[in-house]
């Protein structure tokens, strides 16, 4: 299993799109789900700990040239998540905290995305238990290390930020859990 260990590894190899113009149209991207962490961190009982949580799906059309006609659609699959032991990880799931026997799916639609390609700040949508509120996400898009400079065919994105859990009604077990789950996500897209 990965972890944010080796999600700080990976990003320490990479360098950032270069700054010089990108002669580029909106393109589709697909996600690499093998090489993609979907990570989150919680608080139980005063020790963070941290989970992932595995992509379902993921639309993806980036304009490198300019990041707010980009688009980002992923939905996430509740019923693999892992907390990181398996009592938390069953309680996660239960009617509870994310009731994944009923929602089964999280989802995320970004509706602005501003910023450059090494900092930008996506403002979306996020549906979690059938509730939906807006969150905000930073963002980065990376080459890996050693690529050419040209070559934007496959790309790295990081996604960072927090979400209340009660704000989506997964509240359950509040004396052992805190209330924020902070996320940390490491994408590897293809067109």
């Amino acid at each position: 299993m990965r972890d944010s260990a080796m999600l700080l590894r990976a990003l320490a190899c990479l360098a950032i799109l270069s700054a010089t113009p990108i002669l580029a149209a909106p393109a589709a991207y697909r996600l690499d789900a093998e090489r993609s962490v979907v990570g989150f961190t919680y608080d139980f009982e005063g020790r963070e700990q941290q989970g992932q949580m595995p992509v379902l799906r993921a639309e993806i059309t980036l304009d490198l040239e300019n990041v707010t006609q980009s688009a980002v659609d992923v939905t996430l699959d509740v019923t693999g998540a892992r907390a990181g032991f398996i009592f938390a990880t069953e309680a996660m799931k239960s009617a509870k905290v994310l009731d994944a026997a009923r929602y089964p799916t999280i989802r995320f639609r970004a509706s602005s995305i501003n910023g450059s390609l090494a900092r930008a700040t996506v403002r979306g949508e996020l549906t979690i238990r059938g509730i939906t509120r807006p969150v905000t996400l930073q963002a980065g898009l990376y080459r890996p290390l050693r690529s050419d400079p040209g070559d934007l065919d496959s790309l790295l994105i990081r996604l960072t930020g927090d979400v209340s859990r009660s704000a989506f009604g997964a509240d359950g077990f509040p004396d052992y859990v805190g209330d924020r789950i902070g996320l940390d996500i490491f994408a590897r897209i293809e067109k």
